[in-house]
C-alpha cells in the first residue's frame, strides 16, 4: 500500500552565482542537512571551508524568511534544515598566456545554494499542546438558571452559636493595681 505524507509548509532562500564550485558546496550543505537551525549554526561557524560563510548567509536569510511570514509565526530555534544542496552555475572561461604565443584557459566556476526550513517535529507538536491548552472549548452549554427564591414560605429564625458556651468561658484577668506600703506612716 502507498503511505501518504502530509506536506510541511517550507521557506527557502537561495544564493546564486556563489563564486566556489558546486561540489566544494555540496561537501558543507551535506553536513547540516537535516539538523536544527542553531546546530547547523555551530557546524558551518567551526567549519574551515571558505563556502562555509556563503552557505550560512543562506541559511541566515532563509531563517529572516521564516520570522518575518505574518501567516506562519515561526521561531528560528525551532527550524530544521529539511533540504540543503547546491546546484552548479554558470562557469566563467577566462584565458591566460602561456609560453610560445599559446593560451591556456581558466574555468571559474560558480554554483545556486539552495536551503529549506520547517518546523522541527517535536516544535509542531509543541505548539499544537500549547495551542489545545489555551483554546476554549467551543461546546456551548446551555446557561443553568437558578430556582427563583419562595417568597411565600416564612423566614426562619437562624440562631447562631458561639464557638465556645458562655459557661465554659474563662474569666480574663484583671491587672493588679500596686499596693501601698503599711509601714511607712
Amino acid at each position: 500500500m502507498a503511505t501518504l505524507e502530509t506536506q510541511r509548509p517550507t521557506v527557502r532562500a537561495q544564493a546564486k552565482f556563489v563564486r566556489s564550485s558546486a561540489r566544494k558546496a555540496r561537501l558543507i550543505t551535506d553536513l547540516i542537512r537535516g539538523r536544527s537551525v542553531p546546530e547547523a549554526r555551530t557546524i558551518l561557524a567551526f567549519s574551515t571551508r571558505d563556502v562555509a560563510r556563503d552557505v550560512e548567509k543562506v541559511l541566515h536569510s532563509a531563517v529572516a524568511n521564516a520570522e518575518s511570514r505574518p501567516d506562519l509565526h515561526w521561531n528560528g530555534d525551532d527550524l530544521e534544515v529539511v533540504t540543503a544542496f547546491a546546484d552548479e552555475g554558470r562557469t566563467l572561461k577566462r584565458f591566460r598566456p602561456r609560453a610560445r604565443g599559446r593560451a591556456s584557459a581558466i574555468h571559474k566556476r560558480t554554483c545556486h545554494i539552495t536551503v529549506e526550513l520547517a518546523v522541527s517535529e517535536a516544535a509542531a507538536a509543541a505548539a499544537a499542546a500549547a495551542a489545545a491548552a489555551t483554546r476554549p472549548s467551543r461546546r456551548r452549554t446551555a446557561p443553568t438558571q437558578e430556582p427563583a427564591p419562595d417568597t411565600t414560605a416564612a423566614p426562619e429564625a437562624e440562631q447562631i452559636e458561639s464557638p465556645e458556651p458562655e459557661s465554659e468561658a474563662k474569666p480574663i484577668a484583671e491587672p493588679e493595681a500596686p499596693q501601698a506600703e503599711e509601714g511607712k506612716e
